[in-house]
Order: C-alpha cells, then sequence, then structure tokens
C-alpha cells in the first residue's frame, strides 16, 4: 500500500538523482551504490507505487570533474573534487525541487549532503533536515581527526565550519535549530563540542533504546517542525543501521538501528505528508561478501520505497 503525495509534492513525480562520488571518504566501491541501487530496480518499483521517474545517474559528470591535482587544503582531501561534484549537482537537486518533484538522492558517500542539502534548502528555505547516521558529520576542516570531507557536510551547511577556500559557494543555508539526528553513536571528540555549544538536538542510540522509535522521531520533529508545516529533508546513512542489517558500507558501528526502526523512520516522516526529499547513501557493494552486498543494496531500495510511500498495511 501507498500514501499520498505531501502537501508539497502534488504529482507523483520523483527525480532519482545518482551522486557517484567517493572522493569523501579513503574506500573505493560507494562511487557504486547508485548504479547497484538502479540495477536492483529501483526505477521500476517506484514506478509499480505510482511514482513517474526521471533519472540521472551522473557518472559521466562526476569523472569529468576530477581533477588532474588536488592536494589535501586546510587539512581535508580531495577538497577540489568534491567541491565541483557537489556544486554542480547541487543545481540538479534544486531545479527538480523548484519543478516540485520529490527528490532521491543516491550515493556515494556523504559528502554529498552538500549537494542535497543545498539544492532541497535553496528551494525551500525554510525546510528542516533529520540526519541519520551512526556519525554526525559535523566536524570542522580544523576539528577533523582524518581530513575526510564525508565527515563534515553538516559543518558546512550550517556556517559553523571556518572558511576554506575550496567551499565558499556553500552558503550557510542550515539553522542548527532546524537539524536533528537520530542513531549516532560514534561521535569525534571535537564533534560532540560543537553540538554541545551550538544546542543540536541529537539522539544517540541511548535515546532510542530509552524512548524507543516512535517516540524519539515524535520529539525530533517536535523540535525541529513544532507545527508540522514545514517540509522535511531527510538524509539517511545507511550505517545508522546495525551492521548485521546493512553490512556494506565503510564506516559500521555495531548497535545500531534495526532493519525495523530505520524503516519506521521513513514510513513516518512520508506518512507526516512534510517529506519532499531524501538522500540514501554510503551503499558500498565492494565491501564483505556477494550476499552481504546484496543485503545492503537491498535494504537501500526498501528505504527509499518507504520515504515515497510504501507501507506495511
Amino acid at each position: 500500500m501507498t500514501n499520498a503525495c505531501s502537501r508539497f509534492i502534488k504529482s507523483k513525480n520523483v527525480s532519482v538523482v545518482g551522486i557517484p562520488i567517493n572522493a569523501g571518504q579513503p574506500r573505493e566501491g560507494v562511487e557504486k551504490g547508485p548504479a547497484k541501487l538502479i540495477e536492483f530496480g529501483l526505477l521500476n518499483q517506484l514506478e509499480e507505487m505510482g511514482w513517474t521517474t526521471e533519472h540521472k545517474d551522473n557518472e559521466k559528470l562526476v569523472a569529468s570533474l576530477k581533477p588532474s591535482d588536488d592536494p589535501d587544503v586546510l587539512n581535508l582531501k580531495q577538497p577540489k573534487w568534491v567541491s565541483a561534484v557537489t556544486q554542480s549537482i547541487s543545481e540538479q537537486v534544486r531545479q527538480s525541487a523548484m519543478d516540485g518533484k520529490f527528490v532521491l538522492t543516491l550515493g556515494g558517500d556523504h559528502s554529498l549532503g552538500l549537494a542535497s542539502v543545498s539544492g532541497i534548502f535553496a528551494a525551500y528555505p525554510d525546510a528542516c533536515l533529520i540526519w541519520v547516521d551512526a556519525h554526525s558529520d559535523i566536524n570542522t576542516p580544523a576539528s577533523s581527526p582524518s581530513g575526510n570531507i564525508h565527515g563534515c557536510p553538516i559543518a558546512f551547511l550550517t556556517g559553523i565550519a571556518e572558511d576554506h577556500p575550496d567551499f565558499r559557494w556553500v552558503k550557510p543555508c542550515l539553522d542548527a535549530q532546524r537539524l536533528v539526528y537520530i542513531g549516532l553513536r560514534d561521535v569525534d571528540v571535537g564533534e560532540k563540542k560543537i553540538i554541545k555549544d551550538h544546542n543540536i538536538k541529537a539522539f544517540s542510540m541511548h535515546h532510542v533504546d530509552k524512548w524507543g522509535i516512535g517516540k524519539v522521531l515524535d520529539m525530533a520533529l517536535n523540535h525541529v517542525n513544532p507545527d508540522r508545516n514545514r517540509p522535511i529533508h531527510l538524509s539517511f546513512d545507511v550505517d545508522a543501521l546495525d551492521p548485521s542489517v546493512a553490512p556494506s558500507t565503510g564506516t559500521p558501528v555495531r548497535g545500531g538501528l534495526t532493519f525495523r526502526e530505520g524503516h519506521y523512520i521513513c514510513e513516518a516522516l512520508a506518512e507526516s505528508g512534510l517529506l519532499v526529499s531524501a538522500d540514501i547513501v554510503e551503499v558500498n557493494p565492494d565491501l564483505e561478501d556477494e550476499n552481504a552486498a546484496f543485503q545492503t543494496i537491498q535494504v537501500g531500495c526498501s528505504l527509499a520505497r518507504c520515504c515515497l510511500g510504501e507501507a506495511l498495511l
């Protein structure tokens, strides 16, 4: 069974935007995630649910934007490539959102949040962001222990990051009070300080254990969307799920969301009528064995379907 469109998405048109990027972290293979989700039949699955789909794989675009030389700048690795890709694709996302389409972004590593969030918030300036992840991805260039940009997008989007020459195009579009985390369990010391200093609402797995996913999601929405009138962008990193559920991902952390908890988030947000866009990121089919990769791809597809209204009854 599928639910009706949201109050913001008036017709059942979905723009599926692939961002096959691996430059935000060190493991190859994550760039194959979008193509594998499509190969598994995601577009057909959405069409069977009554959605009209358009698909941009962006594989040639991402390859064409790779610079010949991309040295570390202010601690960040491959900043020119990440910046060029995310800036270019943010405009695709913005245009699709402005056209009234649901935007489903497939990754790729989570640095792509620079593209999806920038694009969605350009179209919906009053939107809020629900970031489902084992990690908070709010390191600044200076605080990042690794320099991997997939751990930094929120810092740029909120304007918390210090000035970086390659990311001056990123407009601080995200008010920290319109951001909420769900599923955190591997947060760097510097990130904990940033979250506390900026009073950012964050629900770790401790809170999910304590209150249950239903109450956590209600509390999250009460914080970022108290009147239930703001568009919602969901950014879902599959490493938010326990590795027993989604094993083929680059930075798995034990003790994550169950299959049902992850799907409940997507189902309930779709049911709210406020969800306008979603990212499904960090599926890496090259990690683990073939069965684990298949399982993770399958989960990525089912999360996407739930975002677009698939329900159990």
